[in-house]
């Protein structure tokens, strides 16, 4: 599944548009981006790597494009990592599929050089995302849980809770990761409305032409920014290791 996914979203301009932008955004804050070793966790379909060609790839699938294959909810004794060695861990819609999302950000900052980050993009539920998630996305959202992680892991992509990031860094949950890294509202940025959806994501591919798609993908992510408890459907997080 993930192997045709990639393939499909090698041959959607405007998906890979999408990425292209909201990598600007991550990134578009570090210095010397280019001579920082990046890790990314849970690689599975990013065309991260056909962005930065410096980036190490990984994911808990082995696939031929990538660099390292692991757990990341281990990824504290993964040895071919060395501890201390990395400048930033990188991961896009990955904690949600996590069984436990801050068990695994305390785990990966043993892999962090001192002031290392940690840079996620998750979904956020805003007015606009909530019945999207909730009614049309192919993973579950539940926006009621009771402890910041998922009740069972069945396996790669098998298991997720959209809402899951979204609870724990809206909610005192985050406060179990204060020890470990500095972080705020101030570090968080939101990241398009619809423009995500009108690509046809991963699965499928709307072909709308570039020339209408980019226009108004720069209309939606100005929404996003100006209105996200309206309007964002994903949230950008920096963590800072201590």
């Amino acid at each position: 599944i993930t192997i045709r996914n990639r393939n499909g979203m090698l041959h959607n301009h405007n998906l890979l548009y999408w990425y292209k932008q909201l990598y600007t955004e991550q990134f578009g804050h570090v210095t010397d981006f280019t001579q920082k070793k990046i890790l990314e966790v849970g690689s599975g379909t990013s065309p991260l790597k056909l962005f930065y060609p410096h980036v190490t790839t990984s994911d808990v699938m082995e696939l031929d494009y990538l660099d390292h294959v692991f757990n990341a909810e281990a990824i504290d004794a993964f040895a071919p990592i060395p501890d201390e060695s990395i400048d930033i861990i990188s991961l896009t819609n990955v904690l949600h599929h996590l069984k436990s999302p801050c068990d695994f950000l305390i785990k990966a900052s043993r892999k962090l050089k001192k002031n290392g980050q940690v840079i996620f993009t998750e979904p956020h539920v805003s007015v606009l995302s909530k019945p999207l998630y909730l009614y049309l996305h192919y993973e579950s959202t539940d926006l009621y849980i009771k402890t910041p992680e998922l009740p069972a892991i069945e396996g790669p992509l098998s298991s997720a809770n959209n809402a899951l990031p979204f609870l724990i860094f809206n909610g005192p949950w985050a406060d179990t990761l204060r020890g470990t890294y500095t972080f705020s509202k101030n570090d968080r940025r939101y990241f398009s409305a619809l423009s995500y959806m009108a690509t046809g994501g991963i699965r499928r591919n709307f072909r709308i032409p570039g020339f209408l798609y980019k226009p108004c993908f720069h209309i939606d992510l100005a929404l996003s920014r100006l209105f996200p408890k309206l309007f964002a459907s994903f949230f950008i997080q920096v963590l800072t290791k201590q």
